[in-house]
């Protein structure tokens, strides 16, 4: 296993086998965001998009919370939670740029991503485990938008994925609401995919990632933006979309592979060519 150096103790990652983990590390805070750690995680999620040795990427935090979102506290003492000594104009602009360089690609990366929660995701934290393809949860977690309890609307994309998820009724209840989100109740509304108990949610998580890592790296990059543009997309724009990726996956080595393991009735294994 590979250490990458962030650049800050906020932020850890690791590489190996073909899995990336970032690991959101601020414990004491329950690894609620900082200035540090979002521009290290900018900086990984950009590198790792490009790097051909990452085939998955895990996301999690250290100890027993995932990301508690952004630092409250932080933001009592300063006084102000969005502008600080920027105009109005310039803070929207960070935060857009921000909200894409994170969540936006998280949820666009045409590799497979896995939210591994130990604790509660809340907020923005929520937004981050939501734009993953994956979530697994220790039967201990819990989610919550948490954003009504301090004043704000939301951020980092959480509206949209959540609705996605779950249909715009409930979504519109847990926003307003706040209310928390065990992690059985998540697996019921099909915000999470899997729940463990904490002493094997990283067993379980590496054991999918892994299997991720080892997969059709091509025909999943295919895969993920059918699937994305699925969401909003009309029917024919989908249908001509998965054609051509379709077609592009029939000319690989690994659709060649695969193929003469099935009739071999082997497993396949893939290269990602």
């Amino acid at each position: 296993m590979a250490s990458i150096d962030t650049g800050t103790e906020d932020l850890l990652a690791t590489l190996d086998d073909g899995v990336a983990v970032i690991t959101l590390n601020r414990p004491e805070a329950r690894n609620a965001m900082s200035g540090e750690m979002n521009a290290a995680l900018q900086k990984c999620l950009a590198d790792f998009e490009l790097d051909p040795a990452v085939k998955c990427l895990v996301l999690t935090g250290a100890g027993k919370g995932f990301c508690a979102g952004g630092d409250v506290k932080g933001m009592a003492s300063s006084g102000d939670g969005t502008v600080g000594t920027r105009t109005i104009d310039g803070a929207i602009h960070s935060q857009r740029v921000n909200q894409r360089a994170t969540s936006g690609k998280l949820f666009k990366m045409p590799k497979p991503t896995i939210a591994a929660l130990p604790g509660a995701a809340a907020g923005a934290g929520l937004s981050y485990a939501l734009a993953c393809d994956l979530r697994i949860m220790a039967s201990t977690a819990f989610m919550t938008t948490a954003f009504a309890r301090v004043g704000f609307s939301g951020d980092y994309g959480g509206t949209y994925f959540m609705t996605q998820l779950v249909g715009t009724a409930k979504a519109r209840e847990l926003y307003y609401l706040s209310d928390r989100v065990s992690a059985e109740e998540a697996l019921r509304l099909g915000l999470t995919n899997y729940v463990c108990e904490p002493e094997e949610l990283m067993d379980k998580t590496m054991e999918i990632a892994n299997r991720l890592a080892k997969g059709p790296t091509v025909a999943y990059r295919y895969m993920k933006e059918n699937l994305n543009r699925a969401l909003a997309g009309e029917v024919d724009d989908c249908m001509d979309l998965e054609a051509t990726h379709h077609v592009h996956c029939g000319q690989t080595q690994d659709h060649r592979d695969a193929v003469k393991a099935f009739v071999e009735k082997k497993e396949p294994v893939f290269s990602g060519r």
